[in-house]
């Protein structure tokens, strides 16, 4: 397979995997647990049919089960509860707050400022966008862009939910993002570059659309050291946010690369799992092509072929949160 069409084949199940969270979402939207809990993933958290994260749902069988982490802890709904403040999602709708799909909170070490322009590459539901335009003001602009025609709709939906009349979402890639030069203040991501089979022309496309002195700001997924070939190999593991992510000292090389400076991790949270007796019932990576759990790729399976237990997996994913600027 060469390598242009192995990336076709990772950005289609991407899409297909996303895009099927979303339709969900809007056309068969599930109750939650009667007990009012969800679990959280290492790269996502729960929403209404099921658990788009690196770890899985259920395997009971049960469409729209209550969601297993494999290496985050209990929260309450709603989903977006373990990364933003009460404050923070005061105001938005469930539609917003319960496809919260990161791993993190970009604009806790955004910094932006009234009057900005800001990028959110893979703005999913749209919940990042929603809170920097709170911070931009009316006078500043938020731009998310999204591969995946669903989510776009959704996010469109969602903006008109909350009244957010200077986020514009738009369809497109990030490794060629549909925007002039040096058109944007700050660039903020959460969890989705990791998704891209090429990060290098990510970060070049977030250099030449930042100002100078513009900053990139970042949650993502990192791993210590590299993943076996049978996760690489794993369509699912891509649209899991597992397979794509890249050895943490790789991730930052490449963003230096691309001509960045002052380049910092300021935070980097690794996986806790306690009892794994059940991991038997596991299911790993359930983004499958229409957003359900595909066939054959439960925990012990995939986990037994690349040789790593539960707790080595844990240990060997993290979640980082990246800035990084351009020069002036």
């Amino acid at each position: 397979m060469t390598e242009i069409r192995k990336e076709e084949k990772i950005r289609s199940a991407v899409r297909q995997a996303y895009g099927g969270i979303a339709r969900r979402f809007v056309e068969e939207p599930a109750p939650g647990p009667t007990d009012g809990t969800v679990e959280a993933g290492c790269c996502g958290s729960a929403e209404p049919a099921a658990q788009s994260s690196c770890c899985g749902t259920s395997g009971s069988g049960a469409e729209g089960g209550v969601p297993a982490s494999c290496c985050g802890p209990e929260v309450t709904s709603p989903a977006a509860a373990r990364y933003y403040s009460d404050a923070e999602l005061d105001g938005l709708p469930e539609s917003v707050t319960d496809i919260s799909l990161g791993c993190g909170n970009p604009l806790a070490i955004s910094e932006l400022q009234a009057g900005e322009v800001v990028l959110d590459l893979g703005s999913g539901g749209g919940i990042d966008c929603f809170l920097a335009a709170r911070q931009v003001g009316p006078e500043g602009k938020v731009i998310g862009l999204d591969m995946t025609p669903d989510m776009i709709k959704l996010a469109r939906r969602n903006a008109k939910k909350v009244g957010a009349t200077n986020v514009d979402f738009r369809y497109g890639e990030m490794e060629e993002i549909p925007l002039p030069d040096q058109s944007v203040d700050a660039v903020i991501s959460n969890c989705v570059i990791n998704l891209s089979p090429d990060k290098d022309a990510v970060f070049g496309e977030v250099f030449r659309v930042l100002r100078p002195g513009g900053r990139m700001n970042v949650s993502d997924i990192v791993v210590d050291g590299d993943l076996p070939q049978p996760i690489r190999d794993s369509l699912n593991a891509w649209a899991g946010c597992v397979a794509g992510a890249l050895d943490e000292s790789d991730y930052l090389s490449k963003i230096k690369a691309a001509g960045f400076e002052d380049v910092q991790v300021l935070s980097r949270d690794y996986s806790e799992i306690g009892d794994v007796s059940g991991w038997e019932d596991v299911q790993v990576l359930v983004a499958g092509p229409d957003g359900k759990v595909a066939e054959g790729e439960d925990a012990q399976a995939l986990l037994s072929e690349a040789g790593l237990s539960p707790q080595d997996l844990a240990h060997k994913v993290a979640s980082v949160k990246v800035r990084a600027r351009k020069p002036d």
